[in-house]
């Protein structure tokens, strides 16, 4: 568990009572009582409160606000509060400020707003995170440490170009490399000396968000950028250790944030915390997949839900109320997928600036009869019944997706084939087929254990780095089925095509080459016409976007294109590999395709539902020593019957007994022990 302190699902969320007077947190003590909190995330944005000059620091406040917390029960996830310089550091040292990629140099505001290569910004952010430890090393509030909050952005400044060519040096260790790497004969770009090398924004290499006249170049910057934050992060996370050996280290992801490599940061990371917002149009099976993802990148480790509106956001185009039922709903949906804390943002709303509409457990009304207290009551009241059978339980999966940083970098900075083409729409296209029938997902690196799993699928497996091609034959050769699409294994680590067909490192276990790739128009599409039955896949389904002209190398061929002047070849094959199977999909094909793909795939592995329920009824099992605990979420406006056949059940809150079958109210959960 999280804490033997606090031996349940952490429930509480960001609380800013510097916005406040003393008697307005006195009042939202007794209402964090009744609600049921017991946690609260403090000082993310308090720097310039704590240190208003360059030697003089001022924690009595907090000292304070931690004791009054603990003394009524409340827990405490300290952030270093580094997160947004204060002014007077900005206005003495312009160093700290980011440069945008036009090489405007920014001014104090905002937040995000430090460079993360600024001697001033590293300097002063492990000072205070290195004094807050020795404050509060001994203190028993104290459960987990928050470094900064939500990293992100990126910057053009002259310390950032500096620390980009440092970076390259360890990266390819001579001038030769980087040339080789990048290509850079192309274009006339060789370079002769490492000051020669500038950063890639709009006034060099790139223009717009995923346009670059030389990818190599761009698909660096982007490692550089995520490893620089990274860098910034390990520096607090170094001071607070150095401090308290057994300290609980954090910071808080946003899920699929294309900037950062997660991958790389859950390395330093002792619980992987994330921050979900979706909007009320956000596909629940998105959502899903980026809990999923947070728990991957982890090796399947228990997470914490870090922040989630108990009601509307503030920063969509729409910000539209969660329905009566849905913050609960949408926080089993978190649990159900391997979270073991639920946590908003924010405790009381702001009353003025930018979030003064981000919905908040106590609303500018500053009492407790509205609907959105009452509901964070009722669950805050159901986790403290739960208790701490959950904690520490996994999710299991015999199926996994790979996913890949430098892969959806890659594949989106690329000149051509298709502006449509976009990464984690396909991973998520994929990963769809199997949450509509409540079959379990891991998402995994290209560092992970492959053999955990029965099926391996890498949608869009653009970029092939080294040795990962070996691993795939190794996991198929051993029994395993892996599935990969269009547009993969075409270039290397370097963003340099891997010459000799395609696709490239894969050819030998696809058992197919690929000729060429024909991008369609929107408005254009072909057919996918099955040659026999595959299980309930049979007939014609429609593909587009890009099409792959291949060959067969002994690969079987199971469908082809129904269209154009490619009619009649491969456009599904399957190839046998010693144990395993290695399928090749070479278009974007229809839901109803790769759906009955993929049950096929399931079927062959003898890879069954957690349950079978009617559509838009989530099933999830996680598993403790054993014992198997299902959540029934229903994401649905009316109440559905979901059949439990011959399982011994138990509600888990009611403790009722449960046979055969169980009603799940609109837009409910319902959570079982299985005997």
């Amino acid at each position: 568990m999280i804490s033997s302190k606090l031996p349940k699902i952490f429930y509480g969320g960001d609380y800013n009572p510097e916005q406040w007077d003393k008697q307005t947190h006195q009042e939202d003590l007794g209402m964090f009582k009744q609600a049921g909190i017991d946690i609260t995330t403090l000082n993310v944005f308090s720097w310039a409160r704590n240190q208003p000059d360059e030697v003089t620091y001022q924690f009595e406040w907090l000292d304070e606000l931690i004791d009054s917390l603990y003394e009524n029960g409340i827990y405490t996830c300290l952030a270093t509060s580094t997160a947004a310089h204060p002014a007077w550091m900005a206005t003495r040292y312009p160093d700290i400020l980011r440069t945008d990629k036009d090489g405007r140099k920014r001014k104090f505001g905002g937040r995000h707003n430090s460079c993360p290569n600024s001697p001033t910004y590293r300097k002063y952010s492990v000072e205070i995170a290195r004094r807050l430890a020795e404050r509060y090393k001994d203190h028993p509030a104290i459960l987990v440490w928050h470094i900064s909050n939500e990293y992100g952005g990126d910057c053009y400044c002259d310390n950032c170009e500096k620390a980009f060519r440092v970076w390259l040096k360890q990266r390819y260790g001579t001038l030769d490399a980087v040339n080789t790497a990048w290509n850079t004969g192309f274009w006339g770009h060789t370079f002769y000396d490492w000051d020669e090398i500038v950063l890639p924004d709009n006034r060099s290499e790139e223009w717009g968000e995923n346009s670059s006249s030389f990818q190599g170049i761009s698909l660096d910057y982007s490692r550089f950028n995520s490893d620089s934050m990274l860098e910034c992060y390990r520096l607090e996370y170094d001071a607070v250790r150095s401090v308290i050996p057994d300290a609980l280290i954090t910071t808080n992801l946003m899920g699929f944030y294309k900037p950062l490599d997660y991958f790389k940061w859950a390395k330093y990371m002792d619980i992987v915390s994330w921050d979900n917002y979706p909007g009320l149009d956000t596909p629940v099976s998105f959502t899903a997949l980026a809990h999923d993802l947070m728990r991957g990148i982890k090796n399947g480790e228990p997470f914490m839900l870090m922040e989630q509106t108990p009601s509307q956001q503030n920063w969509q185009a729409y910000n539209s109320l969660k329905r009566p039922g849905v913050m609960r709903l949408w926080s089993y949906q978190a649990v159900a997928h391997g979270a073991d804390t639920v946590m908003f943002f924010q405790l009381r709303r702001s009353a003025g600036a930018c979030e003064k509409f981000h919905g908040a457990v106590i609303e500018h009304v500053g009492h407790t009869d509205t609907r959105v207290f009452r509901e964070v009551s009722e669950l805050g009241h159901e986790l403290q019944q739960l208790g701490d059978q959950l904690l520490d339980s996994r999710v299991e999966a015999r199926v996994a997706i790979l996913f890949d940083w430098d892969n959806w970098w890659a594949v989106e900075k690329s000149s051509g084939p298709t502006i449509a083409l976009k990464y984690v729409e396909q991973i998520h296209k994929y990963y769809k087929a199997f949450y509509d029938r409540n079959v379990q997902v891991d998402i995994i690196s290209v560092d992970s254990e492959f053999s955990h799993y029965d099926i391996i699928l890498a949608p869009v497996l653009y970029m092939v780095k080294p040795g990962l091609a070996e691993k795939l034959e190794q996991f198929t050769s051993s029994g395993g089925t892996f599935v990969t699409t269009f547009f993969s294994g075409i270039v290397g680590e370097s963003d340099l095509v891997s010459l000799g067909g395609y696709p490239g490192e894969l050819r030998k276990l696809l058992g197919i080459w690929v000729e060429e790739i024909d991008a369609l128009l929107p408005s254009m599409n072909n057919r996918i016409v099955m040659n026999s039955a595959l299980g309930e896949l049979s007939g014609d389904y429609q593909c587009g976007m890009l099409c792959d002209l291949l060959h067969t190398e002994g690969a079987e061929v199971l469908a082809q294109y129904g269209e154009d002047f490619y009619q009649g070849m491969p456009v599904l094959t399957r190839n046998a590999f010693g144990k395993g199977e290695a399928w090749y999909i070479a278009s974007d094909g229809e839901e109803t395709f790769i759906a009955g793909l993929m049950k096929h795939l399931c079927d062959q592995k003898g890879i069954q539902p957690v349950l079978d329920t009617p559509a838009g009824v989530e099933a999830g099992c996680r598993v403790k020593d054993g014992h198997k605990f299902l959540f029934l979420l229903n994401h649905n406006a009316k109440a559905s019957t979901v059949d439990l056949g011959n399982l011994d059940v138990e509600d888990m809150l009611s403790n009722n007994q449960v046979t055969s079958s169980i009603e799940v109210p609109a837009r409910g959960s319902i959570l079982l022990s299985v005997k």
